[in-house]
């Protein structure tokens, strides 16, 4: 008896570390079109374009899930240069990626500030390919954050929202620990325990995973 071949998932992702904070930087595309996208390309522009090229994959656009620099510090330079939308975060992040030049000057880094093609909002969604990404506004690490969520391969980029064992910080401008906590459990939790997710550092886990053991918003943590 021969094995029946695995059917091809409609959806591949990469995971390319960006800038000295090692930002998650991901790679997603539709396997039947081979047309892609990067989510929060903030920096180190020639890596990211040899993993595109090595993955054969075909840009369509850039997303980003929100303004802090080291997510998209340079994702308006990529843009510019390879003729691609920006689309997202939500516009409650506009005053973050208007000082994206002057933070990186701060924090003597290469960026520059843009205007995406799209801003987001709470229920639209985005097309890569055939795919379709559900866009969820989390607001709480920064007051526009969303989050991509493909519901057919159980999978999300969820940016500084929550991470393997950790949360986003809230002591940055806007941020809310309160609104972060009912980002999670209100709009993360429902999508179901199997859904695996891409942080903006650190490994991949399981939103079941992070219910378990997670110190701040375990099940056991919030009862």
């Amino acid at each position: 008896m021969t094995d029946t071949p695995k059917p091809t998932p409609p959806m591949r992702a990469a995971i390319i570390p960006v800038t000295p904070l090692q930002q998650n930087c991901s790679l997603i595309w539709c396997t039947n079109t081979m047309k892609g996208a990067l989510v929060d390309p903030g920096g180190d522009l020639g890596r990211l374009k040899e993993a595109v090229a090595k993955a054969g994959v075909t840009l369509e656009k850039l997303l980003v899930t929100h303004g802090h620099l080291d997510h998209c510090g340079q994702a308006g330079m990529l843009a510019e240069e390879l003729g691609l939308p920006i689309e997202g975060p939500h516009e409650d992040d506009r005053f973050w990626i208007e000082r994206l030049d002057e933070d990186g000057a701060r924090w003597g880094m290469v960026a520059k500030s843009f205007t995406p093609t799209r801003w987001l909002k709470h229920g639209d969604t985005v097309r890569v390919g055939e795919l379709t990404l559900d866009v969820i506004h989390c607001p709480g690490h920064t007051p526009g954050h969303v989050v991509f969520f493909h519901a057919p391969s159980r999978f999300a980029i969820v940016g500084d929202v929550i991470f393997q064992g950790s949360i986003g910080r809230t002591d940055f401008p806007r941020g809310n620990h309160k609104d972060l906590i009912n980002s999670i459990t209100q709009r993360l939790w429902p999508l179901g325990e199997d859904v695996l997710f891409v942080p903006g550092h650190g490994p991949t886990s399981t939103f079941g995973q992070e219910r378990k053991t997670n110190a701040f918003v375990s099940d056991y943590a919030l009862s």
